[in-house]
């Protein structure tokens, strides 16, 4: 061994983690969407309601798209 692999494995872990996170974002954010989308056809809410939500979740799914690309350079940097 090269001396850095404990250093390797703590960058994989946290790698892991971040992509981890983003998963959950994704998942969570197009559950909530969804059902913010449906509750407010079902309460008659004013559609600027429904805009708020639709920006945040884009909001939250360009955090994301942000996040993997940082993962995959920073995987494909350290491979090569």
């Amino acid at each position: 061994m090269t001396g850095n692999g404990s250093k390797d494995i703590g960058k994989e872990m946290a790698l892991a983690r971040k992509a981890r996170m983003v998963s959950i974002v994704i998942a969570a954010t197009m559950v909530i969407w969804m059902a913010v989308q449906f509750m407010g056809g079902k309460l008659g809410l004013p559609p600027r309601y429904a805009f708020l939500f639709d920006f945040a979740a884009l909001g939250a799914l360009i955090w994301a798209l942000v996040v993997t690309l940082q993962i995959w350079r920073q995987r494909r940097d350290d491979k090569g």
